[in-house]
């Protein structure tokens, strides 16, 4: 198994206690949460039971009755609720001579149909039942993170505080998915392996989807552009199994689409039709950061510490650059915009990006693993008397020196012009000026491949290269 070292040690101590255990495994769609609680296991379940995605009440309930059937010598008839159909699970769990009785309820949120009282039979069976043995082990899982942590992991009723174990399963690093490629023979450059981050990130479904034979420009063509592209039409299926309405998010992601630093509420409001600066609002953002697709921050030196949300799922960015407004029938598009300068503007947004999700790694090679940091991003509006500026990392450290990190995606050495040195002179001043701090000032480059040595390159504290994202 690629990586999940420590989540697949959690699930096998779980597995092997002397003592009933809850176990609660979340995380986006595509992340290989189902993959992982199979191999812990050893593909061996008491019992096991799948949701079924936009299943009515009738069809979940009889979905689960015929698995318990189906895995146990029982002869019962159709539950009428849920209660009831957990009591038929304890029958056939108290009937097993496994020593160990290990349940696995996968997509457990698709099973909380509109009251269905599905979280309180669940809460009775644990808490009843299961949890008054030692012999019970049974993992939860699912796709929809923010149901997972609202509806289980803070839960006001039953199960408050009644997860042994919780596992957010986080998407692949690059060095992950460059094990996984090694792992399958597949060699692919580091820059190569960064491009496909920039549309696939780290769910690793995607990166099962590459041809070993095919360059990445080829497996983009076949996997995003040609006819019955499988991931030209995984945008809708991806919220629509994560979220019960996915029509507001849909809506509330395609604004922060269009602004690569993010909005705050008001400028959301404002830039989405239909949407109002209330408690609808509120739960929207939040789902969509406990799922992953958002992230808040607050910027760098402003008074009111108002919060920005930024867009940061790489298939959703890649999906509205590229997919969603395209109505050609050209099966190598993507290879014919080798030099477009959409896709060079794209390749290098993107990388800022992945810098921002490797920020863990960045720190390591600048030596600050171990230094207090506060991550954030700068921006300032341009005035009548000034142009604006912007700063995607800020790093404030607790030794009193924050780095202050450009990010430059580069077919080679990055060169940086007199012009571009007097232009990163300004953008510190005014940094400087307009956060008012006083630590000492940093200029850190992340670059594919290191900066070139010339005389304006000095203004450059440290430099991070590609090759240490990949650690």
């Amino acid at each position: 198994m690629i990586g999940r070292k420590r989540e697949l040690n959690l699930l096998q101590e779980c597995r092997d206690s002397d003592r009933s255990r809850l176990v609660v495994v979340y995380g986006r769609r595509r992340v290989g949460k189902t993959f992982l609680i199979r191999e812990a296991f050893d593909y061996s379940f008491t019992f096991t039971h799948t949701g079924i995605e936009k299943g009515t009440y009738a069809e979940q309930l009889g979905g689960f009755w015929n698995s318990i059937l189906a895995q146990f010598n029982l002869e019962a008839e159709r539950p009428k609720n849920w209660m009831e159909a957990f009591e038929l699970l304890k029958t056939g769990i108290s009937q097993s001579t496994d020593e160990r009785k290990s349940i696995f309820i996968d997509e457990l949120p698709w099973m909380d149909t509109r009251r269905s009282g599905f979280v309180k039979a669940v809460a009775s069976f644990w808490n009843g039942w299961a949890s008054a043995r030692k012999d019970i082990v049974m993992v939860v899982c699912g796709s929809a993170a923010a149901w997972m942590t609202k509806k289980i992991l803070q839960n006001r009723g039953g199960l408050f505080n009644r997860a042994n174990r919780t596992i957010y399963l986080e998407p692949f690093t690059l060095a992950e998915c460059e094990e996984y490629l090694a792992s399958n023979d597949m060699p692919m450059s580091r820059k190569d392996i960064t491009l496909a981050y920039m549309a696939f990130g780290g769910a690793p479904y995607y990166w099962t989807l590459l041809e070993r034979d095919k360059s990445v420009d080829q497996n983009f063509d076949t996997l995003f552009f040609a006819k019955n592209a499988p991931l030209a039409i995984e945008f809708k299926r991806l919220y629509r199994s994560v979220f019960e309405t996915p029509e507001p998010y849909i809506a509330v992601v395609s604004t922060l689409g269009t602004r690569k630093a993010g909005l705050t509420r008001e400028e959301i409001v404002h830039l989405t039709p239909n949407v109002r600066n209330d408690g609808t609002l509120t739960e929207l953002l939040e789902n969509l950061e406990l799922s992953g697709f958002v992230r808040r921050y607050s910027a760098t030196g402003k008074i009111k510490r108002e919060s920005i949300y930024q867009l940061i799922d790489n298939y959703t960015l890649f999906y509205f650059q590229f997919i969603r407004d395209y109505a050609g029938k050209d099966d190598e598009h993507w290879s014919h915009m080798r030099q477009d300068q959409h896709r060079v503007v794209w390749e290098g947004l993107a990388f800022e990006r992945i810098c921002l999700q490797h920020t863990r790694q960045i720190k390591s090679a600048l030596g600050i693993s171990g230094v207090a940091t506060e991550e954030s991003a700068w921006v300032k509006p341009a005035d009548r008397n000034e142009a604006g500026a912007q700063i995607d990392l800020v790093i404030q450290r607790g030794d009193r020196v924050t780095n202050l990190c450009e990010m430059k995606f580069a077919p080679g050495e990055y060169e940086i012009s007199a012009a571009y040195e007097a232009a990163l002179r300004n953008k510190m001043e005014a940094f400087r000026r307009e956060t008012k701090t006083k630590d000492t000032l940093h200029l850190t480059f992340v670059t594919t491949y290191g900066l070139v040595r010339n005389r304006h390159a000095s203004i450059a504290r440290s430099q991070v290269t590609l090759d240490e994202l990949f650690k």
